[in-house]
């Protein structure tokens, strides 16, 4: 009987730890203090194809790629030892992050370029001249002046310290988001989120393990916008 109820308190301790793992509340905070790099500017000083790919040399102007990127916030990000880069992304995959402006890239004609310069936490350079969009290619099969939604971060795997905040961080095209205009909806798991400022965020109350995270451009009216790449769904891993 005695042993009977020594398990029965294990149980019952067991099922309350996950309870209060399961409980724990997933919010979105708006990181500040980030430097603006107002001026900063990417731009396309060649792209040609060879038999490998593409070739693709930018240029950049106010902006250091491999340095590490000052803050004054007092917590840590997922931050990037080899320092400020570009993010990469080809038709809204996950993108590749390139430290040197020169670098050779395995992808084909018709694909959707999006290039923007990041810090060394990943976090994007939000001014107009900081990104390029591109279609690869002569023929030209898709509408760059339309409205677009790529999404950044986060992404892969996340392990100790770095679970504790993790940016999200997201990439708007030939659109704002306002309280009475377009708008950003986030899925965290089965958590929802309104986001009607193109800022950086950090996620906090993750708990470990998979999560699935899915963005969504809607219109004034809450619909999803009819347009390429929307809504993007990713999967990250929290050890």
């Amino acid at each position: 009987m005695k042993k009977i109820f020594k398990n029965l308190i294990f149980s019952i301790f067991i099922v309350s730890i996950f309870s209060c793992d399961n409980s724990k509340k997933i919010t979105i905070n708006k990181i500040l203090d980030s430097p603006k790099f107002e001026n900063a500017k990417l731009s396309v000083s060649e792209i040609k194809k060879e038999e490998d790919g593409y070739f693709f040399s930018f240029d950049i102007n106010d902006y250091e790629l491999g340095k590490q990127t000052p803050k004054e916030f007092d917590y840590e990000l997922a931050n990037s030892s080899k320092g400020q880069h570009i993010h990469f992304i080809i038709n809204n995959d996950p993108y590749s992050a390139h430290y040197n402006k020169n670098f050779r890239k395995d992808i084909k004609d018709g694909d959707i370029l999006l290039a923007f310069l990041s810090r060394s936490y990943h976090e994007s350079v939000k001014n107009s001249n900081a990104y390029i969009l591109t279609e690869i290619g002569e023929k030209k099969q898709i509408d760059l002046t339309s409205e677009y939604i790529f999404y950044s971060r986060p992404k892969g795997k996340y392990i100790g310290e770095e679970t504790k905040k993790i940016l999200l961080d997201f990439y708007l095209v030939n659109t704002q988001i306002s309280p009475n205009g377009n708008k950003v909806k986030v899925t965290i798991n089965d958590s929802e989120f309104f986001i009607y400022e193109w800022t950086p965020y950090y996620i906090e109350g993750l708990p470990k393990g998979e999560i699935t995270i899915k963005l969504e451009l809607l219109d004034s009216t809450g619909n999803l916008l009819d347009i390429p790449y929307n809504p993007s769904l990713r999967t990250i891993l929290l050890e």
